[in-house]
């Protein structure tokens, strides 16, 4: 899968930067990344296959959790031109403020 857009998931690490768990999430995310690059998602359900906790909401948005849920992750997956573009990412305090269908990454 090509993922649009990695910075936005590098400048939310390099946020955490002095945080007593910026490297797990570091780890995590960085994980999460390079097993979705090699993926080649052609449904929703090749995704549950390998992420299990992951959260299907609608047609192309997925919700992923990082770090025993303390964080999320919104993404659009295109199946069809395997693409996932990051909407959005933060903790799961925050993730409870958004909406989750309309989200999007601010700049």
């Amino acid at each position: 899968m090509r993922i649009i857009a990695r910075r936005t998931l590098r400048a939310f690490v390099e946020r955490h930067a002095g945080h007593k768990d910026q490297p797990a999430l570091k780890a995590a995310v960085d994980a999460w990344f390079d097993e979705v690059r090699r993926a080649q998602w052609r449904n929703t359900a090749d995704v549950k296959r390998r992420y299990a906790t992951a959260s299907i909401i609608g047609a192309d948005r997925i919700v992923f959790n990082f770090k025993g849920n303390s964080y999320r992750l919104v993404v659009a997956v295109d199946f069809e031109k395997s693409i996932v573009w990051i909407k959005w990412i933060g903790t799961h305090r925050d993730y409870d403020a958004v909406d989750v269908g309309t989200v999007e990454h601010e700049g």
